[in-house]
């Protein structure tokens, strides 16, 4: 694989999930869309997809996190993408950004990204959006590692998911926090 072509680190995730009809539950897909997603949109050179694992990023492992980050070492790529669920990708972002630091290596730009509605079924879905985005930053930013939500880049050691907003920001945002949910609220106001 050349340098410059793109790679795909898959891990799972609202990104990569369906609507199981039968359960009336968003769920993991059992084989990512992502690579037939990223196809269609026809990025040359041909880019790289490795799939480890396709979990909720709440059921990912310490093993799991081993494997992305092997997996982020050994690719000969510079341009890294990798999809995961936004519960804990600030978690896993750190976790890859230290053992970057231990190993030297400082020649790559990786981008986690994912969404808060699936990629397919759902006409609503920010998914596409922030795949185009991540990969953008890839060719935008230099080398390091960044979390691409909500049309923004974060470093992983300050990016917080806030959860009733259905998105990502910085501990250092300005922005006021948002209100406390009480029993009986449906949606945040």
């Amino acid at each position: 694989m050349s340098a410059e072509r793109l790679h795909f680190v898959i891990t799972g995730g609202t990104i990569d999930s369906v609507f199981d009809r039968t359960r009336d539950v968003i769920t993991v897909a059992s084989q990512s869309i992502i690579p037939e997603f990223i196809k269609s949109i026809r990025i040359e050179p041909e880019p790289e997809f490795s799939v480890v694992c396709l979990k909720d990023s709440r059921e990912l492992t310490m093993e799991d996190q081993e494997n992305i980050v092997s997996t982020v070492l050994g690719s000969e790529s510079t341009r890294i993408v990798i999809t995961h669920g936004t519960y804990t990708m600030p978690d896993t972002a750190r976790l890859l950004k230290a053992r970057l630091n231990d190993s030297g290596r400082r020649d790559q730009v990786i981008v986690f990204t994912g969404s808060m509605v699936p990629i397919r079924g759902f006409t609503d879905s920010d998914a596409p959006f922030n795949l185009g985005f991540a990969v953008a930053m890839t060719e935008l930013r230099d080398p390091g590692l960044y979390v691409a939500m909500n049309a923004q880049t974060f470093d992983p050691d300050e990016v917080v998911k806030f959860l009733y907003e259905g998105r990502f920001r910085s501990i250092f945002t300005k922005a006021p926090l948002p209100r406390q949910q009480k029993a009986g609220d449906v949606m945040p106001k």
